[in-house]
């Protein structure tokens, strides 16, 4: 199999992966709190259940990241990380007990912290001109998942018959119906998936084997040796190279984090997804309240947001090609800013008449999910690029599990006052100007560092 098809074959694996996982929060989440009453669980046991699946990929990203960037394969880690999504359907299947389905959710959220890899090596093997496009493309792909579940969950909601001793229904269903496509998944990564090299090992090889000087290029983990000595022995050497990367390994990695710009995407990454989080927590109660909208209008009003979203990051693909990742990033926090005045001014306290105040919803929620493609795919792209090469994989694990703990956090911030809604949008406006001050102090350094390719004249 030539190289071409080999990369085609597993860009589309990728895609699946992506693709199911949006798959799989769309069918389960409409369903999972009728599914626990039915077991007799309290009302805390469905934030448990949401949390529990967003904790375990908190703790596993990081993990299965290191394990990439160790080895430089991802192929094993998806097919180890696949099982436990298998496993944790399977179990939300059976649902004997409230709290076998709590550990369910706990034991596919560690599945998801194949993310991390994903990424890594998605960046490991494209160029920084397209890396956004590519970004863009897979985040677009989850979305796609996103708008197909609730489509499942017409058929599996007529599901009624038995499978051995366990019943099918509407709420076991979607954990059969998951754990089968996971299942299929698994024996397509085994066939398809190929660890193809890395962009940068070709590239290694006509770099010239000193590079310009550029300004920081030692902060980005980079180790310069031009004293001239004697030339060790092998073995020699490779003991000194050891003792060198056992000693300043730890140190490294510490400044690696908490450099400016670093500090500066992470904290894009915490600050969008706990006002993203926050602000659906709060949309469904505003529209019972003030539109009596049903199960029927919210879905539509979902539909038309993951419409929006996915048509976002094609858009962002596109102008990817054309201007630079911080652009695009002061650009989506243009408009979030926007969107956050917009709704502490007219949703905060909504007054007049009922067309007005659906008017003034409609727009204060196209602005926020107008905004998302821009600030997701361009702080991800800056973050590969301001980032150690060879940690690729860890970085992005610590990357998700800040969003993560965003994506905690955010409903548990909102959930508690929807009935004062200054407070929570007041909050989150503070966020949002603490970021876009954040990005303006250092838009300078929102770049990729000459270290990574020899510095161009860009006078």
């Amino acid at each position: 199999m030539d190289f071409q098809r080999k990369k085609r074959f597993t860009n589309i694996s990728i895609a699946l992966i992506f693709l199911f996982g949006g798959i799989e929060y769309a069918v389960i989440l409409p369903t999972i709190w009728d599914y626990l009453r039915t077991l007799h669980a309290e009302p805390y046991f469905l934030g448990l259940g949401l949390s529990a699946f967003s904790f375990s990929g908190l703790l596993s990203g990081p993990l299965f990241g290191q394990w990439s960037d160790r080895t430089g394969h991802t192929k094993a880690i998806i097919l180890f990380a696949n099982v436990f999504e298998i496993t944790g359907n399977f179990m939300y299947f059976l649902g004997v007990s409230k709290w076998l389905l709590l550990a369910s959710r706990f034991v596919a959220g560690i599945g998801t912290g194949v993310g991390a890899s994903i990424f890594g090596y998605l960046t490991r093997t494209t160029s920084s001109a397209e890396r956004a496009s590519v970004f863009a493309a897979v985040m677009a792909c989850r979305q796609v998942g996103l708008l197909i579940g609730p489509a499942c969950n017409l058929f599996l909601r007529f599901c009624n018959f038995k499978l051995g001793p366990f019943e099918v229904n509407r709420f076991t269903a979607p954990g059969l119906f998951m754990c089968i496509l996971w299942g299929l998944l698994q024996l397509l990564v085994v066939f398809l998936y190929n660890d193809l090299p890395s962009s940068y090992s070709a590239d290694s090889e006509t770099a010239p084997l000193v590079q310009p000087n550029c300004a920081e290029t030692a902060e980005y983990g980079s180790i310069n040796d031009t004293e001239e000595a004697t030339v060790p022995s092998p073995s020699q050497k490779r003991e000194e190279d050891s003792a060198i990367e056992s000693s300043s390994e730890n140190l490294n990695t510490l400044k690696e984090y908490l450099r400016e710009e670093v500090v500066v995407v992470l904290a894009a990454q915490f600050i969008t997804f706990f006002n993203q989080t926050a602000l659906e927590t709060m949309v469904t109660p505003i529209t019972q309240r003030y539109f009596n909208f049903g199960e029927l209008e919210n879905s539509l009003m979902y539909f038309l947001c993951g419409v929006e979203v996915i048509a976002g990051f094609f858009f962002v693909r596109c102008l990817s090609s054309k201007i630079s990742d911080s652009v695009i990033l002061v650009l989506g926090l243009v408009i979030l800013n926007a969107s956050c005045i917009w709704c502490l001014v007219f949703l905060a306290n909504p007054k007049g008449s009922f067309m007005l105040l659906l008017m003034e919803f409609i727009t204060g929620v196209f602005l926020q999910v107008l905004g998302l493609p821009f600030v997701a795919v361009s702080q991800v792209s800056l973050f590969s690029k301001i980032t150690a090469e060879k940690t690729q994989g860890f970085s992005h694990g610590l990357r998700r599990s800040i969003g993560g703990l965003a994506t905690i956090l955010g409903p548990l911030w909102a959930g508690g006052l929807t009935a004062n809604l200054y407070i929570m949008l007041g909050v989150m406006m503070g966020l949002l100007t603490l970021l876009t001050v954040m990005v303006s102090l250092s838009y300078s350094k929102l770049v990729e560092p000459c270290s990574r390719h020899p510095c161009e004249d860009r006078n």
